[in-house]
């Protein structure tokens, strides 16, 4: 998750996590790790700060006391979800407690090699196969157990409640966009308010964007950061159809993904509110921005082709 673009997870004040405090907690409370090399990963998210140590882990210090309990729904989830799923996901090893140091939960995770999409040079990517790869794991994320898993909440942001705990930010948001990238976001947040998830809750990764999508010879080999995992309305998972995908390659992540029009069209509704609140947001990087243009854009042309 970008800086400019969260809403409902609390963020209490607390020094952002470097370096130097990484390791002095791998120091105090894992000693076995103390003497293995420790670098800051880039870019580095927003709800959790991360640091390769050595050549096979990682760790990951949640940037504010909102984000705690990410921790411990990781450690219990991580585990049970990784035998149900196609792709390697993120594999606790080991949960470091509150401190003298630090006042939180933290995690030491394994470390997934490849490349992220978002850092993919031109043509180092096949889009084709990340689409079908992508749509087949939330296929397979969606028929994994859901009994006693954790319902959206301000532990992952409301990530699959119901559509209208956002339609009342974006409109305010989209106010202030060029009236064509306006029209088209205003439509896609009034069409995802007319239906709302009517099955039982499915598991939905929460925040399904380029950075967290892993790639091995260009194909997608493994999907990270479950910080906004939960059970609920997956819609929120499909945005990867017009922020990662274009005009060729969106038919082939539809078709894998599966679902219903109902849950295309509040998908669309969630693609909108992230284009318009990072556009309206002070400290949207150009990068967010661009993508965020892009979306807006790819989703005028589905409307085009549906004319």
């Amino acid at each position: 998750m970008s800086a400019s673009q969260e809403r409902s997870l609390p963020t209490a004040e607390r020094a952002v996590p470097d370096l130097d405090l990484a390791r002095r907690l791998v120091r105090e409370q894992f000693p076995q790790w103390a003497e293995l090399s420790l670098r800051t990963v880039e870019p580095q998210g927003w709800d959790n700060r991360t640091f390769r140590l050595g050549s096979d882990l990682s760790v990951r210090i949640p940037s504010a006391p909102g984000y705690d309990a990410q921790v411990e729904k990781e450690h219990r989830w991580l585990p049970v979800l990784a035998e149900m799923l196609p792709l390697p996901i993120p594999k606790p090893v080991a949960k470091g407690a509150p401190g003298p140091l630090f006042d939180g939960p933290w995690s030491v995770y394994g470390w997934h090699p490849g490349q992220t999409l978002n850092r993919a040079g031109a043509g180092e990517a096949d889009l084709a196969a990340v689409a079908v790869g992508l749509g087949e794991f939330l296929t397979a994320l969606r028929a994994a157990p859901a009994r006693d898993a954790p319902q959206p909440g301000t532990h992952n942001g409301s990530r699959g409640a119901e559509f209208t705990v956002y339609a009342d930010e974006a409109i305010p948001a989209l106010a202030g966009l060029a009236p064509a990238m306006r029209e088209v976001g205003e439509r896609c947040v009034r069409r995802a308010t007319e239906s709302s998830w009517t099955d039982a809750p499915v598991w939905l990764h929460g925040d399904i964007a380029p950075g967290n999508l892993l790639l091995s010879e260009g194909r997608l080999s493994a999907v990270i950061d479950f910080g906004c995992a939960a059970v609920g309305d997956p819609a929120c998972d499909l945005v990867a159809a017009w922020t990662t995908f274009d005009r060729e390659t969106r038919p082939l992540f539809v078709r894998a993904a599966g679902l219903d029009q109902d849950t295309w069209h509040r998908a669309q509704g969630w693609a909108a509110w992230k284009a318009a609140i990072t556009l309206a947001g002070v400290d949207s990087t150009p990068e967010a921005r661009s993508l965020a243009e892009q979306t807006l854009a790819e989703l005028a042309e589905n409307f085009a082709q549906e004319a």
